[in-house]
Order: structure tokens, then sequence, then C-alpha cells
């Protein structure tokens, strides 16, 4: 990377390249989503929505891991940290499904739970070859699918494994994640990275940052809206998880 010199918050190290904001999420094991992974995330977004120059936002997991998903301490410390924990991942998704700058994420292996919805988020998600499971297996673990997650996979999965992937947690590998529609393409492990912020550098030079911005509105901002005013009724369902 070049330009500019990283700057590193809790588990998110920030660089501008040229005109890509990459955000490296990594916390040295299964980079569990915690509000702290959250908050700084949220920060990388302000920083690329804050600058003209920056046309395009890149998210790297750490070799291996994207995310396993929420961390579960938090979520099995009580109702309350469970829904404060559940309405963060939400909003930061809901945030990286509008965001008005193209988003490109490098899955670089699992990505289960929240991190297969980060999945569905995003604009172009890169996966890694290898013995990867990515998916929603809150049904297998005992959760139901929160429904802006429901929402957020009929609109961004295949229809045909629509079911099979949210009512019946199936896992699927990196190849056939993209089948599905969690990943567009696959490619060497050693190669995410790159790729995704080769990806990212198109999309800026691409596309036009106000036509992009409005173009985005009209696609998404109905649903995401919606799922804004449902998001009480989401936290309600840690009352039939417990």
């Amino acid at each position: 990377m070049s330009d500019t010199a990283a700057d590193s918050g809790q588990v998110v190290a920030v660089e501008v390249d040229g005109d890509v904001l990459v955000a490296r999420v990594d916390d040295g094991k299964a980079n569990a989503i915690t509000l702290g992974m959250v908050a700084d995330l949220h920060a990388a977004l302000d920083r690329a929505e804050g600058a003209a120059a920056i046309a395009a936002v890149t998210i790297i997991g750490r070799p291996g891991k994207f995310s396993a998903g929420f961390d579960l301490s938090v979520m099995k410390a009580g109702i309350n940290e469970a829904r404060d924990l559940l309405r963060a991942g939400a909003e930061l998704a809901l945030r990286l499904y509008e965001l008005p700058k193209p988003v490109v994420l490098g899955c670089t292996g699992h990505a289960l739970a929240m991190g297969s919805i980060l999945l569905m988020a995003c604009d172009t998600r890169i996966g890694a070859e290898g013995p990867f499971k990515i998916g929603l297996n809150e049904v297998a673990i005992g959760m139901p699918v929160p429904r802006f997650a429901v929402e957020l996979a009929r609109d961004r999965l295949s229809k045909r494994h629509f079911v099979h992937a949210v009512g019946h947690a199936h896992m699927f590998d990196p190849v056939t994640a993209v089948d599905a529609g969690y990943l567009d393409r696959v490619v060497k492990p050693s190669s995410v990275e790159s790729e995704a912020v080769a990806h990212a550098h198109e999309l800026a030079a691409t596309v036009q940052p106000g036509a992009f911005a409005l173009t985005r509105t009209y696609m998404r901002a109905a649903l995401a809206d919606d799922l804004r005013r449902g998001m009480d009724e989401d936290m309600k369902l840690f009352d039939v998880a417990s």
C-alpha cells in the first residue's frame, strides 16, 4: 500500500491507497464481532464518507477467517448485552448496504452468522479458495435469524438457495457460496487482498459519485428504512432465543 501510513484502531487498521480506503480487520483470533470492532468500522466509514478524494472502500479479514460472527461471550452475557450487540451489528450492516460509495469485501476465510451478513451488505465479495465455511448457522445453534438478516438474504442471495441458506442453516464452501450469492468470485488466499483493492480501484474509476449515491438510494433505501423501523421487533427475538 502507498500514499499514507496506516493507523490502527482496536482491531481495525485503516490505510488510504489512492482513492480507496482499506480497512483490515484482525483481532488475532476469529475476528468475532464486538462493539469495539463495530465502532472501529464505523470510524473507517466516517473517514471514507467525509473525504471526497476517497471513492471506494475495501474491507479485508485476517488469514483464514473473515469473521466467526458475534462474540459469543457477549451474546451469552444477558439479554440486554445480546440486544445491544445485535442492534450494533444490524446498524453496521445497513450502513454498508446504503453507503454512498462502493464497498468491496475480501473474505479471507470463514464467514459465519454476522460475518456472512456483512458479506450480503457489501457490493462485491471476493473470497479465498479453501476449506472454509460461509453462511447463516443461527438455526443450527438454536437462535432465530433476525429479520434484517432474512431480508438482506432475500435481496442478495440466489432465490434457489434462500430457504436452504436461511431456514436450514446450510454452510457453503467458497465455490458454492458464489452460486448461492454470498460471494462474487473466489481467488487464491494470497490474492484476496490485492484483488479486492484492485477491484475497488476499478469501481472508483468507473462510477461517478453523485450518480452512484442517488442510484444507491433508489436501489436500497426503501428496504433499509423498513428494516430500521422493524429493529425493535428484531430485538424481541432474544426473548425467544433465551
